[in-house]
């Protein structure tokens, strides 16, 4: 199948390559995994002559990974997952110092997003490593739109890899409707993701966002985290440690059950929209926080998103509910004035920890993109073996990323016997340890 040709780039300004290679390098010594990850496909090549396109926040993080990628012998090419997460200065030194093809400016506007993902689908690749499943969809969009006459047919991929809740909950739609053509592993649903990524990782960037964007004092204050998963689990637990009292809300009841049992006051939005200052949405879902919401809350209240799109909290009925036209009171800090309050929106609803911070810190990310790596790695040694459908990350890799991290850190564990294993492998021996006949 005829697979199209990628112009070499779009970014912001070339000249800031210096900069932004000094993010990749400081990101660099703190990603010790993706790191020995780099050197083995550096000697074995596992990608050699592949395409691999990525649409994933444009970090010094990232830029890591796709410098593993290179290293396998991949070409890549990479767009943003979201307009306001993009350092310009990496874009610029991926593109100039590590060649990767890179389309991404910081702000860019919904048309040059889209187009950016449509040029990725158009290129063909073998394999898709994607943050949300837009590229996901556009590889299908694509398929589809050559597939009804109006080109060439379009190349069908080994299979992608998926970093996000939201993005699975898409891919799985997809595959239940009979649209999804290729398979797709789950990243964001493996252990050590969940554990270091959600938990760890957009905890602490979530917070750092609010912080860097308010200055705020978080002690004492009352903040309502709106879901109670990994991710929310995380948020929950620095707010605690930052000083805050937390109101967990939640529709499932595990969850809801859980916050309770570990601490957290538990109630229904409504409710807590009259008591919180600081509001914090981390659901996947849209329209969390809505204008029955907005018309309960205080003076002064200030709202975040921690889930993926800017949907969460429903603008439209923020905008509505408003008197006037917001106003920027600081940069990143939108002021809506209501009849009788002003509620303080935070990057446009956009995520949070990545629009106002930096995203994860690099040694969360060096699990991750170590996991990437590796999926991308596992699809192209399977090639078609895989069936199509979300798939579980092998317990082999996953194991071996927290394997390396560990090393890293100069941890030891201990190891089963030989005994040990037998018996766990065993059915025969009851209560008493003997067998039962």
């Amino acid at each position: 199948m005829a697979r199209g040709d990628l112009p070499p780039h779009e970014i912001a300004d070339p000249a800031l390559s210096d900069a932004g290679q000094a993010r990749i390098d400081w990101a660099a010594a703190q990603m010790p995994v993706l790191g020995s990850i780099g050197a083995r496909f550096s000697e074995q090549r596992p990608l050699d002559g592949l395409r691999v396109a990525a649409c994933l926040h444009v970090t010094a993080e990232t830029a890591n990974l796709m410098g593993t990628l290179r290293a396998g012998g991949a070409q890549v090419a990479l767009c943003a997952s979201n307009p306001l997460s993009t350092q310009d200065d990496t874009a610029s030194a991926l593109v100039r110092r590590h060649g990767v093809s890179v389309r991404a400016v910081h702000g860019e506007g919904p048309r040059a997003y889209a187009e950016h993902l449509r040029e990725l689908a158009r290129w063909g690749p073998d394999v898709a490593i994607d943050d949300g499943a837009d590229l996901i969809a556009a590889l299908h969009e694509d398929r589809q739109r050559r597939s009804t006459g109006k080109g060439q047919g379009a190349r069908r991929p080994l299979g992608a890899t998926e970093e996000t809740t939201i993005g699975l909950v898409r891919a799985r739609a997809m595959h239940a409707e009979g649209t999804l053509a290729f398979p797709v592993l789950a990243v964001n649903e493996s252990h050590s993701e969940r554990t270091f990524n959600d938990r760890f990782g957009t905890g602490q960037s979530t917070v750092d966002g609010i912080l860097r964007a308010t200055n705020v004092l978080l002690a004492g204050r009352t903040v309502v985290v709106i879901g109670y998963g990994f991710t929310g689990r995380g948020v929950a637990l620095r707010a605690r440690g930052a000083g805050a009292h937390v109101i967990v809300c939640e529709v499932d009841p595990v969850h809801a059950l859980e916050a309770r049992m570990e601490g957290f006051e538990v109630m229904p939005a409504l409710d807590a929209a009259e008591r919180g200052e600081v509001f914090i949405t981390v659901t996947g879902a849209r329209d969390v926080l809505r204008r029955e919401h907005f018309e309960r809350m205080k003076d002064g209240a200030i709202l975040a998103n921690a889930g993926h799109f800017d949907v969460e909290i429903n603008l439209d009925d923020l905008r509505s509910a408003a008197i006037s036209p917001a106003r920027e009171v600081r940069p990143l800090v939108a002021q809506y004035e209501l009849p009788d309050r002003r509620l303080n929106l935070l990057a446009e609803g956009r995520v949070v920890n990545l629009t106002a911070a930096e995203g994860h810190p690099a040694a969360v990310m060096d699990i991750s993109f170590a996991l990437q790596a590796l999926c991308a790695e596992d699809l192209v040694r399977r090639g078609g073996e895989l069936e199509v459908g979300v798939l579980a990350v092998p317990t082999g890799i996953d194991h071996e990323v927290a394997r390396l991290k560990l090393e890293s850190l100069e941890v030891r564990i201990d190891e089963l016997s030989e005994a040990q294993r037998e018996y766990l492998r065993s059915w025969e021996g009851g209560s008493t340890g003997e067998p039962i006949r």
